[in-house]
């Protein structure tokens, strides 16, 4: 037998040749990942959603003022003509304001989080952007801009008009944050629901109409009988409107207050919303 039969077969191709395992001990190659990319790609959306809604139209964010002052304007004019002083201090522009921004605040939040996934349907392909990311730079835009319209509208109206409010900072911020707890965790699980389900937005609208009258913005809840104040009190949006008002009428006590019932509804809401919308966003996505 020639010598040359003893020797190992050649191998033709770098591609069959056996890999050459590492080096015991040796640090495994790292993959090169841009720094605070889920930060970058939530900035992004919130330039893009300010410049898509905002931008396109005349008077931009002036339009943001303007509706809710617009809506508090007419409702204390209405009323005005109807009674000789709000049921809580002297203006009743004051009294309306304080249950219609914090309601409106849980609305808006509520339904942008709602479409979260539909409006960012053409970037949500790209791997980079995530769902998640789009929930939470639709949900921070519209809090912060529901914040300030509010904080903006209420202070031209202490310093044009004779209130005599006694501001307590505590409360108010207390509302405002259960206000947009509550909006993104029922905007959570709308946003499933209306995936999965087209219809359901239409059933929520009709569904909730009537939470604007049902929730305090105008009619305390120590003046409705007896009999909706046992039914109304598990209205969470009823604590956020009393949670404000304290925070602008110091006699105002509001004990019915509790914002653990309304945090406990709201991290329910967030947490189920988010279990089902990391289980099924690809089916919305896919079938809208």
């Amino acid at each position: 037998m020639p010598p040359e039969a003893l020797l190992p077969p050649a191998f033709g191709t770098a591609a069959e040749a056996p890999a050459v395992p590492p080096p015991v001990g040796a640090a495994p190659k790292r993959v090169q990942t841009r720094p605070f990319a889920t930060g970058r790609t939530i900035i992004a959306l919130i330039l893009r959603e300010m410049s898509t809604r905002y931008g396109r139209s005349p008077g931009g964010y002036l339009w943001a003022l303007l509706e809710p002052l617009g809506a508090v304007a007419l409702m204390a004019l209405a009323f005005s003509l109807l009674m000789r002083h709000p049921a809580l201090g002297t203006s009743f522009l004051l009294f309306y304001a304080t249950g219609h921004l914090p309601f409106t605040l849980y609305q808006s939040v509520m339904n942008v989080v709602a479409r979260s996934l539909n409006y960012s349907r053409p970037l949500l392909m790209y791997p980079a952007v995530t769902w998640l990311d789009a929930v939470i730079a639709r949900f921070l835009l519209n809090t912060l801009t529901g914040m300030m319209v509010s904080y903006i509208l209420l202070t031209a109206i202490i310093s044009l008009t004779d209130t005599g409010a006694v501001l307590q900072i505590g409360p108010i911020l207390m509302a405002a944050l259960m206000a947009a707890a509550l909006g993104l965790g029922v905007g959570c699980l709308n946003c499933v629901l209306n995936g999965l389900f087209p219809t359901w937005e239409m059933i929520w609208s009709i569904a909730t109409r009537p939470l604007f009258l049902a929730s305090g913005v105008l009619i305390l809840y120590e003046d409705m009988p007896r009999v909706l104040q046992d039914i109304l009190w598990y209205n969470p949006l009823l604590h956020v409107t009393g949670e404000m008002r304290r925070g602008f009428y110091p006699m105002y006590s509001a004990d019915y207050v509790s914002p653990v019932y309304v945090f406990l509804i709201a991290l329910t809401c967030i947490a189920a919303g988010l279990v089902f919308l990391s289980r099924y966003h690809r089916t919305i996505l896919n079938d809208g």
